[in-house]
Formats: structure tokens, sequence, C-alpha cells
């Protein structure tokens, strides 16, 4: 899943994009929201971390503007926003999620509750309700990254990790390169390379057993992949 982290804290920006990316996720930072307005506009992000207090605008307006569609957002006005500001008092509470924000978290926070409410907003959009997806025989534990076919444990990168977990939030569903490109790698990846090809290639080859020609990842030519329920 893609993140945009809107913050202008230098080191608090820095310790989150190291914290999300090692978590499994593709982070992108604004460090003000001029910057995050261009950025909404060209990248589908699953979620926003959206600090309230920015140099040129204050959160709570940019979360309004995405609310209203009052600004071009490549995912669409539905994009999940957790604020995080050092502004606990009721009021702010109040007024953050009632301009729009799904979830408010006080700093200082612990970086495990930051990806247990990362984690619980990005079910939303797929009706789930625990940390474990499952599809068929395969089962992903988005709490503790790990993946399983059947019984047999499965070696991922965090590549792989996140392609597998975006796909088996579509199960049956033709998903193009492209938008595993734009959910799962960052900006820094180049759309003219074959990474997510050769990706999913090795991921294929993970998921299947050494005696089963069953492969859960499907390539539909000239349209994407489908991943596809099967047995252990």
């Amino acid at each position: 899943m893609r993140l945009l982290v809107v913050e202008d804290e230098e080191d608090l920006a820095g310790a989150l994009r190291v914290g999300l990316t090692r978590a499994g996720y593709a982070v992108d930072v604004a460090a003000d929201a001029a910057e995050a307005y261009e950025l909404l506009q060209v990248n589908a992000y699953d979620l926003m971390l959206l600090d309230i207090n920015l140099p040129d605008v204050d959160g709570f307006a940019l979360c309004r503007a995405v609310r209203r569609g009052e600004v071009a957002v490549a995912g669409g006005p539905e994009l999940r926003v957790l604020m995080l500001t050092a502004r606990g008092a009721l009021g702010d509470r109040v007024r953050g999620l009632d301009e729009g924000a799904d979830d408010y978290l006080v700093k200082p926070f612990a970086l495990a509750e930051l990806l247990a409410r990362v984690r619980a907003l990005l079910r939303r959009d797929t009706g789930g309700t625990s940390a474990v997806l499952s599809v068929g025989a395969l089962t992903l534990d988005t709490a503790r990254h790990e993946a399983r076919r059947g019984t047999r444990r499965l070696h991922l990168t965090r590549k792989e990790f996140g392609v597998l977990e975006y796909l088996m939030t579509r199960p049956g569903l033709v998903v193009p390169a492209e938008e595993l490109l734009e959910h799962v790698w960052d900006a820094n990846a180049d759309p003219f390379t074959e990474t997510v090809r050769v990706t999913v290639g090795t991921l294929r080859r993970k998921l299947t057993a050494d005696d089963d020609d069953q492969a859960p990842i499907e390539t539909v030519i000239g349209r994407g992949y489908r991943l596809r329920e099967v047995a252990a």
C-alpha cells in the first residue's frame, strides 16, 4: 500500500518514512500543503498521514479540501486520512474528525500504535475486520508480516509482500501492472522498468508449491494479474 506523509518536521518525517517502509509500505513525504497537493494529484495514495501544523496551510484546511473535492486527488476524495499532531485538546480532535479525518493520533506516539491504526484504516477499504487476509489457502498476517500457503511459511521480500497484499484485497479481479506500481512502489520507482513483472514472477514462484502446477497468480495477457483461489 502507498502512503503520503505530510509533515514539516524533518526528523519526524524521516523517522516515519523509515518505520513505515520497514513495515512494508511505499512512502512519499511532503513538507507542506503545497507539495502535498502536487503529489495527491498525480499519485493514487491509499492513506495520508497528515500533520495539522504545516508552514503554509493547516492540516484541517488540506483535509477539508480533499473531502470537498476542491483539489484533484488521483486516489479520489475517499482517501483515508490519519491526522498526526501535538494538538490533543478535545476541540482539536473533534474538529479534525468533523473536517473528514478518519482517525486522529496525538504526538508523541509509539510506532506500534501508529502501524496498528494504519492497518485498521486500510482494512476499511476491503471490509476486513482483522489484520489477517485469506484467499483460498493463502493467508497474510499484515501485523506480523507473515505469509503462508496452507501450513507452508512463505519468505517474501517487502515488495513481494506488498504485491501479494494488494492482490489479496482484490481477489479475482484483474489488476494492471501500472496499478501495482502506483500502490506498491514509491515516487522513486522508474515506470519504464520491468520491476513489476520481475517482482510478480518471483512471487509467483514462491507461492507455487513444488509439486503443484496451480499458480495463485495468473497473468492476463495485455491486462495485468489476477489472484485466484488455490488449495494448499
